[in-house]
């Protein structure tokens, strides 16, 4: 007889780990992750299986191993469920996505709103026609890299196609530059311009306020283009090395229907599907909300829904796998999620959200997306020892 359904992860890092453990939670099955390389986070696990796979990031190779895979299981299960936690994998999954829904199931958008939406430029575009609200915003191309900006300094210099940009590798490369004049501008663009990148960039007015200013928006959207589910956190600590810039250590859930409720027309009206993960700073200067970029599929940090009592894996497999319905939900519940040891946070939040974080830390309302009290074993408890030692010794994620 047949197991229901196999989660197939595409990556194996964070992300990945997350879902797996989301899975494993509320179903008590082991995921299948599939990646080019074995990253730390989804080392010595027992809820999940880790293959890698030659070629698994090119077109070729990625549709020759995912037949391979399923050849391998569909005997075993009744469906195959993808679901990509990196933007290369989510692009290879809508371009293959009408070879890839006869064997497997696919919860992602097609090929033309992709277009729409992958990258920061196009992105723009689409808020723009819908009514969202995002950074004055300029755009550089090869051509007019010495072009004179439409507003003053300080700006922020990144790329607008994030899944070119991760595949080059140059000695000043950041995730975003934090620019103050001219001449360094003018610099950076062709330091970058001088690597393998050859797409546009984007230069944005920088807004004012900390990393607790910032919010993080989950969604999941079902087959009937309909949301079910959305869940915002406030950020309060950034990563500040270089390499990983803007990657999110701190975040406390938030509650804010308006956002949401403009965040939920968006979405129905571009008839989106699966998860969308978005970024966006609260401009106190205007009281808006201004969005940086919409990511296809589940966030980096997005265990902190899972952990506030809101199993991602839990919308999708009732949509797509059982086909049950599911009512619009809003996450409203008080709850804190972190990358950093304790002691860390608690010495780095912001004065005015140590008092609550210190309480959610004490009564229990907190959640690590690799401490896993189901998959501990002594390889993994050293894996994390290890890393919460870098993290209070080596301080690299202040950008020391």
């Amino acid at each position: 007889m047949k197991n229901d359904f196999l989660p197939i992860l595409l990556g194996t890092d964070l992300n990945s780990y997350g879902m797996a453990r989301a899975f494993h939670e509320e179903y008590g099955i082991k995921s299948l992750a599939l990646g080019e390389f074995w990253l730390t986070p989804t080392r010595h696990s027992t809820i999940v299986d880790v293959r890698i796979l030659e070629g698994l990031g090119t077109q070729e190779g990625f549709l020759a191993n995912l037949n391979l895979i399923y050849e391998e299981y569909h005997n075993k299960f009744e469906k195959m469920l993808l679901v990509s936690c990196g933007d290369s994998y989510t692009k290879l999954v809508v371009k293959n996505k009408k070879k890839l829904e006869e064997r497997f199931v696919t919860p992602y958008i097609g090929e033309e709103l992709f277009e729409k939406l992958a990258t920061k430029e196009a992105f723009y575009e689409t808020c723009k026609e819908y009514g969202l609200d995002y950074p004055a915003t300029h755009i550089i191309t090869p051509q007019n890299s010495k072009a004179d900006l439409p507003f003053e300094f300080p700006v922020v210099l990144k790329a607008s196609n994030d899944e070119k940009y991760s595949k080059c590798n140059f000695t000043e490369q950041e995730k975003a530059f934090f620019i103050t004049g001219k001449s360094d501008l003018d610099r950076m663009v062709e330091i970058i311009y001088n690597s393998p990148y050859d797409d546009k960039l984007i230069v944005q007015k920088m807004i004012p306020g900390g990393d607790d200013f910032i919010r993080v928006l989950n969604c999941y959207v079902g087959k009937d283009n309909k949301v079910k589910l959305m869940c915002l956190g406030q950020v309060l600590i950034e990563d500040k090395a270089s390499k990983t810039v803007g990657n999110y250590l701190a975040i406390m859930n938030d509650y804010n229907l308006e956002i949401c409720n403009e965040v939920k027309n968006f979405l129905e009206k571009i008839k989106y599907t699966g998860f969308a993960n978005f970024d966006m700073k609260f401009d106190a200067t205007d009281g808006k909300f201004r969005f940086f970029e919409i990511n296809l599929r589940q966030g980096r940090s997005s265990f902190f829904v899972t952990g506030s009592g809101f199993n991602l894996a839990k919308y999708l497999v009732k949509d797509r796998i059982l086909g049950e319905h599911l009512d619009f939900e809003v996450a409203k519940t008080e709850h804190l999620w972190l990358e950093l040891p304790k002691i860390l946070a608690l010495r780095n939040v912001g004065k005015q959200h140590k008092k609550k974080v210190r309480r959610l830390i004490k009564d229990g309302k907190v959640c690590t997306t690799l401490s896993y009290k189901s998959d501990r074993n002594v390889f993994r408890t050293w894996q994390n020892a290890k890393s919460r030692l870098r993290r209070l010794i080596k301080k690299e994620w202040e950008g020391r």
